[in-house]
C-alpha cells in the first residue's frame, strides 16, 4: 500500500466497529478470553484507516483499534460525484474487492465490511463486490488498499509528464 504520512490529529475523524472477537488461550490454570476489534475510521473526506486492537476487556480493545486505525490512514482521490476516479481491484491476503465508479444518485451499493469503508471515506456513489475471501479483517484491508491506489487523473498526468486534460480522454 501507497502510504504517505497524514496528521490525524487535523482531522475529525468518525469510527466504527466491524467487528468484535472472542480469543480463547487455553493454559493450565484455565482459560485466558481476550477480545479482538476491527476498527475502521474516517472524516468522510477522503480519508479512512483501519486497525487492530486487542485487550482483555472490550472497550480497552476498541481503543486500541482505533489507534491503530489512526496510524495507517490512507488518502482516497475522489471525483466531483463523490465516487472512484476509476475502477480498481483491491486485493489483501486472499480477499479482492472489486471497486467500481458510479453516477450520481447511484448510492453506495457494497457489503457490509466494504460499506463501511467507503461510507467513512467519504464515498457517496460506488459499486463494490467482494471476490475470494469473505473474513472481515481481510476484505476492509483490501477495500482500503484498492481505494488507496486509485490515481487522480492529474496524479497519473504528472507520472507521465503530460496534462490532466490528455489523460481523461
Amino acid at each position: 500500500m501507497r502510504h504517505e504520512i497524514i496528521d490525524a490529529s487535523q482531522l475529525e475523524l468518525n469510527d466504527k466497529v466491524v467487528s468484535i472477537k472472542r480469543v480463547t488461550k487455553t493454559t493450565k490454570g484455565g482459560r485466558n478470553m481476550r477480545f479482538t476489534a476491527l476498527v475502521v475510521v474516517g472524516d468522510g473526506q477522503g480519508h479512512v484507516g483501519a486497525g487492530l486492537g486487542k485487550a482483555v476487556e472490550i472497550p480497552e480493545a476498541i481503543k486500541k483499534g482505533k489507534e491503530d486505525a489512526m496510524k495507517h490512514l490512507v488518502s482516497v482521490a475522489l471525483d466531483e460525484n463523490n465516487s472512484i476516479e476509476h475502477d480498481f481491484i483491491g486485493e489483501y491476503g486472499s480477499a479482492s474487492v472489486l471497486l467500481k465508479r458510479a453516477p450520481e444518485g447511484t448510492g453506495v451499493i457494497a457489503g457490509g465490511p466494504a460499506r463501511i469503508v467507503c461510507d467513512l471515506a467519504g464515498i457517496k456513489n460506488i459499486r463494490t463486490k467482494s471476490l475470494g475471501s469473505n473474513n472481515k479483517q481481510n476484505v476492509v484491508l483490501a477495500t482500503i488498499s484498492g481505494l488507496s491506489k486509485v490515481m487522480s487523473p492529474a496524479t497519473v498526468a504528472a507520472k507521465r509528464g503530460k496534462s490532466a486534460d490528455t489523460v481523461r480522454a
